[in-house]
């Protein structure tokens, strides 16, 4: 599997020679959230924590109102949108622990290298901590984070530059916009494009933020969603601080931006959250309801786009098909599509005819405008079922019910059928899960919910 991981860098590159010429090749930005709540960006009406530069974002970019990820956990949704295929295409279903993204997958990282693009991670990588699963090993010229699902943002053990040690830090999300900018800085010097993955922590858990920014939400009584707030504070803060490099290098306008979290916040009743909120949509990070998958997501290519509303459904796989398109090289077996033609106007239609998810013994498929879907009950308000914490089928028409409250699968038997089949029809084309997850078994597995603990 590793020769056919090595024969597609190899194909890849000598695709991208032509391209490789080319002056007008964009620099490409991915900026990621981890843990968001859906409600918690001005744009989408959030009224107690200002984020004014994610705000400015959206507002040169075509904001994609029904953008969605292929899961509701963490690295799963990574391992998607640095392949732009279906995670459970080649097995990454669950949080890994030490386990990572198999090597037999090119990420575009690995394919934009080897275009000729510098390449960077900054921040979150959390899909594999072995040395070959390392950023160095999977395209990244240059690496600046840490290695696991989550992380301290005062303590720079574990913070790493390359493979070693980072030294200092004062607060891990102002770091990530720092190394993110000079990351910026120091291509400006250079005639080649960049690719550059900036992947927050925040605001994952654990809850911490400076001083000078809770003493800024003093005004929140609950004290989780004032920590909270400073968080998202400094994420926008951080924001803005990578924004306006390109703006001072003269890189804005040939820069593609993809923006998203990596998943719904984690809102599960009963249970520990960070202080999120996902209002309008029902449920939680850990459920395939919108809650857990549908997510604020922004594309901007300034001269390219316009900037606008996009109301058909998108996902983040479609990051790494456009990014590739944009830099001319061609990539196949791709559950992504491009873009840009589709939100520019050159091309009618929709991106996708349906998109689908499985995450073990729950399942989702979204085609137009209707929804079937079966969730995880304890991640709800509906409490667990020790007998089956898992729901039925059950259809939301999301153009009328973007809560999905009133299930219509009673009423429209014919159409859960056809739902089903499609579903089945698209699972068919994915493995088993790699590893077990801390959530319930395979959708593949008879044998039922199993709680084995992996990974964070």
């Amino acid at each position: 599997m590793e020769g056919l991981h090595r024969a597609i860098l190899v194909a890849a590159a000598l695709l991208a020679a032509a391209a490789s010429a080319a002056s007008d090749r964009p620099n490409v930005l991915f900026i990621v959230g981890d843990d968001m709540g859906y409600a918690d960006v001005g744009f989408h009406g959030c009224r107690d924590i200002p984020t004014p530069h994610l705000d400015a974002l959206a507002a040169r970019s075509v904001r994609c109102t029904n953008g969605y990820v292929s899961g509701p956990y963490c690295s799963p949704t990574r391992a998607g949108l640095l392949t732009g295929r279906y995670q459970t295409r080649f097995g990454h279903e669950f949080n890994p622990g030490q386990e990572g993204l198999p090597l037999s997958q090119a990420t575009l990282a690995d394919r934009l290298h080897a275009a000729g693009y510098a390449t960077s991670l900054v921040g979150k990588w959390h899909l594999g901590t072995r040395p070959e699963q390392r950023p160095l090993r999977r395209g990244f010229d240059e690496f600046f984070g840490f290695l696991g699902g989550g992380h301290d943002y005062f303590d720079a053990q574990g913070i790493l530059r390359g493979d070693g040690p980072a030294g200092r830090i004062d607060y891990a999300t102002d770091a990530f916009g720092s190394e993110a900018a000079a990351f910026i800085g120091r291509q400006a010097a250079d005639d080649k494009p960049w690719f550059l993955l900036l992947a927050f922590n925040a605001v994952h858990t654990p809850l911490q933020a400076d001083e000078g920014r809770l003493a800024k939400f003093a005004h929140i009584a609950d004290r989780k969603r004032r920590t909270y707030a400073a968080m998202m504070s400094a994420m926008d803060d951080a924001v803005g601080v990578v924004m306006g490099k390109l703006t001072d290098v003269g890189a804005e306008r040939n820069t593609l931006v993809f923006f998203c979290s990596d998943n719904g916040g984690p809102t599960m009743s009963g249970t520990t959250t960070n202080g999120s909120r996902n209002a309008p949509l029902r449920g939680s990070k850990r459920t395939t309801l919108e809650g857990g998958v549908r997510v604020p997501f922004l594309i901007s290519w300034p001269g390219r786009l316009e900037p606008g509303v996009y109301d058909k459904p998108v996902i983040q796989l479609d990051a790494a098909a456009t990014a590739l398109a944009a830099a001319g090289v061609a990539a196949a077996g791709l559950d992504g599509v491009d873009l840009v033609p589709l939100l520019s106007g050159a091309k009618a239609g929709v991106p996708h005819e349906a998109l689908y998810w499985r995450f073990g013994r729950q399942m989702a498929i979204r085609k137009g405008d209707l929804k079937l879907v079966r969730y995880d009950r304890t991640a709800d308000v509906e409490g667990g079922d020790p007998a089956d914490p898992v729901t039925p089928a059950r259809l939301y028409d999301l153009s009328r019910d973007i809560g999905e409250s009133r299930d219509l699968a009673a009423e429209m038997p014919d159409i859960v059928r056809d739902l089903e089949a499609a579903w089945a029809a698209w699972d068919a084309a994915n493995v088993a899960p790699l590893w077990g997850g801390d959530h319930f078994a395979s959708s593949r597995d008879p044998s039922g919910p199993r709680r084995r603990r992996v990974g964070r």
